[in-house]
């Protein structure tokens, strides 16, 4: 058997315009888990040059940028989805909901269900590797945008997430962090957390380097969209004692008009 405390091997891969989507890779038993599809050829690539086969594919939710490689990858491996947006995913081998584990290249993995970007979205965490894939629901320094939820389901989800333990790696879907990181600053230009990142970012992605994972520990000091119930903030934007889900609809307001 396996080692259930080695952490799983992580993978970024940049796809299309801006998407992520990763590999996660059990060392000893050859599993080899893909969360998301944007596209094949890149995630095809990957899987070659490292001598990998997918055992597993994780679908976040139902948007053509996050599942339009499946065709080309999913061979005989297990495909994996939420079970409340089974409808409108591509055929599914496992369909999930909130609060179930599954055990996944040989380490169990919780299902949250992170809904507000879309109906139906999930999120997994995985404990031991200290790793949780998000999507488009918390992003490195924002958050997706509300589609199909309302600001109080996205709050309850970002809440879910942020309970999280500070040194998970956050892996979103898309490398939005730069545009993300100059709006913060303009709701908590105060934050000294929140200027250093914003430095780190720049000098990043000058390099072209992704900022993708984030630390969650980092998230909860710099992100406003998980900090629309502290005091410093809700006082930035003129909401003191406000209730947490109408400062959030607010900043969420002005990221999408910014």
């Amino acid at each position: 058997m396996p080692d259930k405390t080695t952490p799983l091997e992580l993978v970024t891969i940049p796809c299309l315009a801006d998407n992520y989507a990763f590999l996660l890779h059990n060392t000893e038993t050859g599993d080899t888990l893909l969360v998301d599809a944007p596209e094949a050829a890149p995630i095809q690539d990957a899987l070659d040059a490292l001598g990998w086969t997918l055992t597993d594919i994780l679908l976040t939710h139902h948007h053509s940028d996050h599942v339009d490689g499946l065709p080309f990858l999913r061979g005989t491996a297990r495909v994996i989805g939420a079970a409340a947006d089974a409808h409108r995913l591509p055929p599914l081998d496992v369909a999930v909901a909130e609060g179930e584990t599954i055990s996944i290249c040989g380490e169990d993995a919780l299902v949250l269900d992170v809904s507000g970007h879309t109906l139906g979205h999930i999120a997994v965490h995985f404990a031991t590797s200290g790793v949780v894939f998000t999507a488009d629901s918390l992003m490195a320094m924002g958050c997706g945008r509300l589609f199909e939820g309302s600001p109080e389901m996205m709050w309850d989800s970002l809440q879910k997430l942020r309970a999280l333990p500070d040194d998970t790696r956050v892996c979103s879907g898309h490398e939005y962090t730069q545009t993300n990181a100059s709006f913060a600053l303009t709701i908590e230009p105060e934050n000294q957390d929140l200027i250093s990142r914003v430095q780190e970012i720049a000098t990043a992605r000058a390099a072209r380097q992704p900022t993708v994972p984030s630390n969650l520990g980092i998230e909860k000091q710099t992100n406003p969209f998980l900090r629309a119930d502290n005091p410093d903030l809700q006082a930035a934007i003129g909401m003191a004692n406000a209730d947490p889900a109408a400062a959030f609809a607010h900043i969420r307001k002005k990221r999408d008009t910014f």
